[in-house]
């Protein structure tokens, strides 16, 4: 994988750890409230170990309890 598809992972990661901890939730409830991923495929996205398909952004939008748009708003992070 190219560097800057890594950067974008790794920022994209950055992002869904940060609304996790703000909505004080655990990996754990993300994945319990997805009904579809795994705690590991969480952490795995967190780390930005894993570039996740359209399905895995909208399951991890329905566990976070967020629209998906609000999953790809993360150009802040540097």
């Amino acid at each position: 994988m190219d560097k800057l598809k890594e950067e974008q992972l790794k920022k994209f990661g950055l992002h869904i750890k940060k609304l996790r901890t703000e909505l004080n939730l655990s990996q754990d409830n993300v994945a319990l409230n997805s009904d579809k991923l795994i705690k590991a495929t969480i952490s795995d996205i967190e780390n930005g170990k894993r570039n996740l398909s359209f399905t895995t952004l909208l399951d991890l939008a329905k566990g976070l309890g967020k629209h998906p748009r609000e999953l790809l708003e993360y150009s802040q992070y540097k």
